[in-house]
């Protein structure tokens, strides 16, 4: 397992220094979630290529662990310590409920032609959730997909019932919890930090996470059963501290936006075949890995169980969250029929 730094009162004091003229000055910070050379990364440093080629800033990125988990680094954006982050909708949705969205199993579909063209031109991700982040002082910039979600277990799964009273990782997020209930497993919010030592003791029995990080984090050695359900994709968001963003001049408003969509794009490349590699590397690697791909009859068990999920959403969100999902929906079937 790769090791991970914690955070301390150094390395934030580090960043208080000089916080003052953050703003003003040409060293951005930035930090994501993830370790070095995953997907978030990826998009860290095409976007910092792209704002140093292009201008005389620099940006600092912070990976995984280097300032805490991923609610520090909100917390630090909020505060204005950090400009900009990238955290997933599994932890947001403690600030912006309606984040919750993309936890509604088997929403989004599993062809990744049909989800990369849903990012790019769905009106809910696109107009709607800017104005939602803006409320909780955040610039959203991108929304991004990652990868396609798999289950990772002590045992072969291919059945809600294969899942009774199994101990699941979840993010802590009320809707991903729910999820694992209406599937009939034991949700058990959990740190990222603690993730992997819970599985190799027992504490947990399994969790989720996209093929690359499961490869990347070494969980395939302590939950080496891995279950691809179709039930979504892991979706993240790169946004800004909203008083920093709104102090930037016009031209460097349309830099960080430009450095957004360079890195988007350089991303989506980057994910397309990712999840195979990243498979072939984690069976090279062990022998006790299996691999079970359920088909249509065995996914329709789990999908059965979907409306109780996006009941208890529209329960959490109100009457903004019933308007995201019904343009949700809506863009998802104008992608569908094209």
């Amino acid at each position: 397992m790769k090791a991970s730094k914690l955070v301390t009162t150094a390395s934030v004091g580090a960043l208080l220094f000089g916080m003052t003229a953050a703003a003003q000055a040409d060293n951005w910070r930035y930090a994501h979630e993830e370790y070095e050379g995953d997907v978030q990364d990826v998009f860290a440093l095409a976007f910092k290529e792209y704002i140093e080629d292009n201008s005389d800033h620099t940006v600092q990125v912070y990976r995984f662990g280097e300032l805490g988990e991923s609610d520090d680094i909100m917390e630090q954006t909020q505060n204005g310590i950090l400009q900009f982050v990238n955290q997933s909708p599994g932890f947001t949705g403690a600030l912006i409920p309606e984040a919750q969205i993309f936890f509604i199993p088997y929403l989004l579909p599993t062809d990744e032609e049909t989800v990369l063209t849903f990012f790019n031109e769905s009106e809910a991700i696109n107009e709607t959730f800017p104005e939602l982040y803006a409320e909780q002082g955040l610039e959203l910039l991108k929304m991004y997909p990652e990868g396609e979600m798999v289950i990772t277990t002590d045992e072969p799964i291919s059945s809600p019932e294969d899942m009774s009273n199994k101990k699941i990782r979840t993010m802590t997020n009320p809707l991903l919890s729910e999820t694992y209930d209406a599937f009939g497993a034991t949700p058990t919010p959990l740190p990222w930090g603690e993730v992997y030592g819970g599985l190799q003791t027992g504490i947990l029995d399994g969790q989720e996470n996209p093929i690359f990080w499961i490869e990347s984090g070494g969980l395939y050695e302590v939950s080496p059963h891995l279950t691809f359900t179709g039930h979504g994709w892991f979706t993240t968001a790169m946004m800004a501290n909203q008083d920093f963003f709104e102090g930037l001049s016009d031209e460097d408003k349309e830099l960080v936006r430009d450095a957004s969509e360079a890195a988007y794009d350089h991303t989506m490349d980057h994910i397309q075949g990712l999840a195979e590699e990243s498979l072939e590397k984690i069976q090279a690697a062990s022998d006790e890995v299996t691999v079970t791909r359920l088909d249509e009859e065995q996914i329709q068990a789990f999908r059965d169980r979907a409306p109780q999920v996006e009941e208890a959403f529209l329960e959490m969100t109100g009457e903004r969250g019933a308007e995201l999902l019904e343009q949700f929906k809506a863009d998802l079937e104008a992608v569908t029929n094209e």
